[in-house]
């Protein structure tokens, strides 16, 4: 099954650097913080490792499936899975920061808000499309199946790009200072930059 094997490869390249909440946590802040903004933070850092977790092992799953000389049918039923298993963790995220409310005592704090449900919602539907994408390949016919995955692998690795950036206008000055207090938070942050390192 050579044919598909290099496209897989694109494929598993667009997932590298796609971990999703990149939390780009700074070291605790100094002075004894905003009580309430640290369990509204503690709420939204909480719901973090599980789905993070969720990722990571999509993500896997695709790496695994390229570097295999898998069958078209096989790659197909890994890569859907996947798809719904990010699908599923992002609409978790969304509905975890939306629950959470509006970190007190923030600047623009709903509008922040809204952007990160909104961008994770968004990228909740995006990888369901994908999945839909992904189970209408012509497994059966080789040529097809690679142009198909070839057309996944650029959209994924836009996606992986809009992870990282769909709760970043959240993570700012004191919910950022919040969120680095939280030992949720840290354990999400700690797995990330291991992955980049090996990735």
């Amino acid at each position: 099954m050579e044919g598909t094997n290099p496209v897989n490869k694109k494929l598993a390249a667009a997932l590298s650097g796609g971990a999703v909440l990149v939390l780009a946590l700074s070291g605790c802040s100094s002075d004894d913080g905003n009580k309430e903004l640290d369990a509204w933070a503690k709420q939204v850092c909480d719901a973090l490792p599980a789905q993070d977790a969720k990722v990571d092992a999509a993500n896997a799953a695709i790496k695994q499936a390229a570097t295999d000389n898998n069958a078209p049918a096989n790659v197909q039923k890994t890569d859907s899975q996947a798809f719904q298993d990010m699908s599923d963790a992002y609409s978790a995220l969304a509905q975890a920061v939306q629950k959470a409310g509006t970190p007190p005592g923030v600047d623009d704090a709903e509008k922040k808000q809204k952007d990160a449900v909104s961008a994770l919602t968004t990228l909740s539907t995006s990888y369901a499309a994908l999945k839909r994408q992904v189970d209408a390949l012509d497994t059966k016919n080789q040529a097809k199946f690679a142009d198909g995955l070839q057309d996944i692998a650029t959209d994924l690795g836009k996606l992986s790009r809009s992870g990282n950036t769909a709760l970043k206008n959240l993570e700012q000055g004191d919910v950022k200072d919040a969120m680095a207090k939280q030992e949720s938070c840290k354990q999400v942050a700690a797995s990330a930059s291991a992955r980049a390192t090996t990735s």
